[in-house]
């Protein structure tokens, strides 16, 4: 039996991502355990975050800073534009360090099931962000799945009247597979096999 604010904490992280009911319940006992090296930190941490979240006024991600860090890396290159699904996407591509260029996240895909439709996405800032000229290139790097490839089907169509070359990410993926669950080898093999659409 524990207090009801140990229960509520370990509910609370049982409904994140990854994390179940035992896992939330070993994270809370390390936490408890190890409470000045483990629990100060992270709730500064936390604290910090929630006092300083933006979402990214050019590509949707999400960062501490508008615009992000990866807008703001003058390192990158601004013809090259990565089209994503979600967040979790741009960090995982951006985690690979294999693509030198700019992203751009649409908040989801197209999903006739779900009632997700092109106005529900940020398909109009990216087609925009495309009309104002300067990229050369738009790597839809959507997630293999029917719902990720009918959304680059879309993007491509609305994008085939602009002087831009269009290209996706090479199949070989899993089926049904998520980028961000994807090792930094098998996104290499794919960023390097793009072709286009």
């Amino acid at each position: 039996m524990t207090s009801p604010e140990i229960d509520a904490l370990t509910q609370a992280l049982a409904r994140l991502p990854g994390l179940g009911p035992r896992s939330a319940r070993r994270a809370v006992l390390h936490l408890l355990k190890k409470r000045e090296a483990a629990m100060g930190p992270l709730l500064k941490a936390l604290e910090r975050v929630n006092e300083n979240l933006a979402v990214c006024s050019i590509c949707g991600n999400v960062d501490t800073i508008d615009p992000c860090s990866v807008c703001a890396d003058s390192r990158r290159d601004p013809r090259l534009l990565c089209v994503v699904e979600e967040v979790s996407d741009l960090w995982a591509l951006d985690r690979s360090r294999l693509f030198p260029g700019r992203f751009h996240v649409l908040g989801g895909r197209l999903s006739a099931l779900e009632g997700v439709r092109p106005e529900d996405l940020t398909i109009d800032r990216l087609i925009a962000r495309v009309a104002e000229g300067g990229i050369d290139e738009v790597v839809l790097a959507m997630n293999a799945t029917l719902e990720g490839q009918t959304t680059a089907h879309y993007l491509a169509e609305r994008l085939e009247g602009y002087p831009v070359r269009i290209t996706q990410l090479a199949h070989g993926l899993p089926v049904g597979g998520e980028l961000d669950y994807l090792d930094e080898g098998t996104l290499a093999q794919a960023l390097r096999a793009r072709r286009p659409v």
